[in-house]
C-alpha cells in the first residue's frame, strides 16, 4: 500500500518527535537548563503546587502563549519545557512541510526541509533547550504565509489570519510588537498594487491614483480597510492585557518590566553588566554588518529575493525583518542580538523559496543549489551558536559538543537539594525574582515564602516570627543588587533586631542558606 503524503508527513513528524526528546532528555540528565525553562517551571510549580493568591501568577506571567504551552507537561517536572519545545519544533516541521506539498506537490523539497530540522544547530537548540523558540517560529511563519497568500489571491481572510498570528507572535515574544512600525507603509503599497491599473511601476500607479476621484477614495477605503483587519487585533489584544495588568498589579507594563513576571527583564540587565564587567569586552553588533551577518546565517535569503525580482512590494516584504532587527538593535543596545532573531530568517528563507519554486526552468540545478545553501547553513549555525556573545547559547554549544555544564545549575540544585531535606514545617524565605532556578528544583514549595503570598513582606521585616530558614545571595553573586536578601539585609536585620540572628547551614559561591536564631525560643548563635 502506498503512503499518502500527508501520511508519511505524520511518519516523519513522530520521528522528528522521538529524536528531539532523545536529545533534550539526554541534555536535561547531563544538567543542562536555561532561564527560561527554569522561570516557567517555577512559575508552573507556584500555580499547582503553591499556597496563597495565584492569580496573579497565572495570569500574568509573560511570555504568556509559552508559559501556557508548558502547563500541559506539567506532571514531567523540570522536562515539561522540553517536551513542549520538542514537540512544538516537530509541529513547526509539518507546518512548513504540509505547505511545501501544498504548493510543490514536490517531496525532495521535504527531505530538504528535513535536513535542515534534523541537522541545522539552531533547529536542535529550538527543540532540545527547552525555551520558546518554536512559538515564536511558528507563528512567524504563519504570518508571513498568509501575507504571500493575500498577495496572490488578495483575499481579506488570508490578512484576518495573519492579524491573529501577529497576535500570537507578540505574545510569544513582547518585542515582535515593532514589527507592525514597519509594516504601516507596507499597507500602501499592496493596497496600491492590488488596484486594477495598467501600469506596473508603483510610483505610477500611486500617481495614477491620487489625480482620479474614484481610484484616490478606493485607495484610501482599502488602505484603511486593510490597517484596521491587520493591525486593529494585535492593538486591542495589548491594550486588553496592560489594562489586566493594571488591575492586578496597579502597572501597565508589569508584564514586561517585572522580573517577577518575565524571565528576560534581569537577564538582560545581567548581559549588559556582565559585558561591561568583562576585561574581554565586545563591542555590541554594528547596525552596518549586522544585515551582513543574517545573509551569511541564511544565505537562501538571497535565493528567494532572486525569485521574488519582478515582485517589488514582495521582496519590500522579506525585507522588512531586516529593519526589524536593526531598530532592535538600536532600541535594545545593552543585549546582544538573540539566537531566534537568526532563525526567523532561515524560516522566512525557505518560505520564499517554496512561493516561487513553481517558477524555476531546471529544477535539478535549483535544487542542487538549495542543496549546497543548506550545507552551508549548517556551518554557519554552528558558528554562529558556539561563538554567541550570550551565555546560554554558548552554554547549549558547550553541553551538546563537551557535556560541560554551567556551575550555576549544579548550585541551583544543591540548594534544593538542602531545602528538600529540612523538615516538612519548615517554613523558607526566598526572593524568586533571582532564586527561580531553586525554586524549579524544590520537591515542596508549600513552605517556602515568596514574594506572590501576602505574607512574604511580613516574613522580611520579623523573620524571626515568621520562617526557620533564609536563602540569601552571597557578594559575588552577579544577581545580589537585585534582591533584598542578601548580606546588606542580614546586617540590618542583626543591627535593629538584637534578638534575631542567623547561623549559616549550607553555602555555596552565589548562595547560603541561614537558620534564623532567636533569644525568644532558647536557641543560641
Amino acid at each position: 500500500m502506498k503512503v499518502k503524503g500527508t501520511q508519511y508527513l505524520f511518519i516523519l513528524t513522530f520521528i522528528l518527535i522521538v529524536y528531539y526528546l532523545v536529545c533534550g532528555i539526554y541534555l536535561n540528565k547531563l544538567g543542562y537548563y536555561n532561564h527560561e525553562s527554569l522561570f516557567y517551571i517555577e512559575k508552573a510549580k507556584i500555580v499547582f503546587e503553591g499556597v496563597g493568591n495565584r492569580l496573579k501568577v497565572m495570569g500574568l506571567t509573560s511570555p504568556i502563549i509559552p508559559f501556557y504551552a508548558t502547563f500541559i507537561f506539567t506532571p514531567f517536572k523540570t522536562l515539561a519545557p522540553v517536551m513542549a519545545s520538542a514537540i512544538g519544533t516537530a509541529v513547526l516541521f509539518y507546518v512548513i512541510a504540509s505547505t511545501v506539498l501544498k504548493r510543490l506537490n514536490d517531496e525532495e523539497y521535504v527531505w530538504l526541509l528535513l535536513i535542515i530540522f534534523l541537522f541545522h544547530p539552531g533547529i536542535i537548540y529550538t527543540a532540545a533547550s527547552g525555551k520558546s523558540i518554536y512559538l515564536i517560529l511558528i507563528f512567524f511563519f504563519l504570518f508571513f504565509l498568509n501575507l504571500f497568500k493575500f498577495y496572490r489571491s488578495n483575499t481579506t481572510f488570508h490578512v484576518s489570519i495573519a492579524s491573529i498570528s501577529l497576535v500570537a507572535l507578540i505574545f510569544c515574544d513582547y518585542r515582535f510588537i515593532w514589527l507592525t512600525l514597519f509594516f504601516l507603509p507596507m499597507v500602501l503599497s499592496i493596497t496600491i498594487h492590488s488596484l486594477n491599473l495598467g501600469e506596473q511601476e508603483s510610483i505610477f500607479r500611486l500617481f495614477l491614483s491620487f489625480n482620479s476621484p474614484s481610484l484616490r477614495r478606493k485607495l484610501i477605503n482599502k488602505t484603511f480597510a486593510l490597517y484596521i483587519i491587520l493591525f486593529s487585533l494585535p492593538i486591542a489584544a495589548v491594550l486588553c492585557y496592560q489594562l489586566l495588568n493594571l488591575t492586578h498589579a496597579s502597572d501597565l507594563n508589569y508584564f514586561n518590566e517585572s522580573p517577577y513576571a518575565t524571565w528576560n527583564v534581569l537577564i538582560d540587565k545581567l548581559s549588559f553588566d556582565q559585558l561591561t564587567a568583562n576585561t574581554a569586552y565586545h563591542i555590541p553588533e554594528t547596525s552596518i554588518l549586522l544585515s551582513a551577518r543574517v545573509i551569511l546565517f541564511a544565505p537562501m535569503l538571497l535565493i528567494a529575493m532572486y525569485l521574488f525580482r519582478e515582485s517589488t512590494y514582495q521582496v519590500l516584504t522579506l525585507l522588512i525583518p531586516f529593519v526589524f532587527i536593526e531598530f532592535l538593535h538600536i532600541k535594545y543596545d545593552k543585549v546582544f542580538l538573540a539566537y531566534q532573531y537568526y532563525l526567523i530568517f532561515l524560516i522566512l528563507a525557505y518560505l520564499g523559496v517554496v512561493f516561487k519554486a513553481h517558477t524555476v526552468k531546471n529544477h535539478r540545478s535549483f535544487k542542487l543549489l538549495l542543496l549546497i545553501t543548506v550545507v552551508f547553513q549548517l556551518y554557519t549555525g554552528w558558528q554562529y551558536l558556539n561563538g554567541s556573545y550570550i551565555a546560554e547559547e554558548r552554554s547549549f554549544a558547550n553541553v551538546l559538543s563537551k557535556r560541560e555544564v554551567e556551575e550555576a545549575q549544579k548550585e541551583n540544585m544543591g540548594i534544593a537539594t538542602y531545602l528538600n531535606s529540612l523538615p516538612s514545617d519548615a517554613n523558607v524565605l526566598i526572593d524568586d525574582a533571582i532564586g527561580y532556578g531553586i525554586i524549579a528544583f524544590t520537591q515542596d514549595i508549600k513552605p517556602v515564602i515568596m514574594p506572590y503570598r501576602g505574607n512574604f513582606l511580613s516574613a522580611l521585616e520579623s523573620p524571626g516570627r515568621y520562617i526557620n530558614y533564609i536563602v540569601v545571595a552571597n557578594a559575588n553573586n552577579l544577581v545580589a543588587g537585585y534582591t533584598q536578601l542578601n548580606n546588606k539585609y542580614l546586617n540590618s536585620i542583626r543591627k535593629n533586631m538584637s534578638d534575631v540572628n542567623f547561623r549559616k547551614v549550607y553555602q555555596t559561591d552565589n548562595w547560603t542558606v541561614y537558620r534564623v536564631i532567636t533569644t525568644e525560643s532558647g536557641n543560641t548563635f
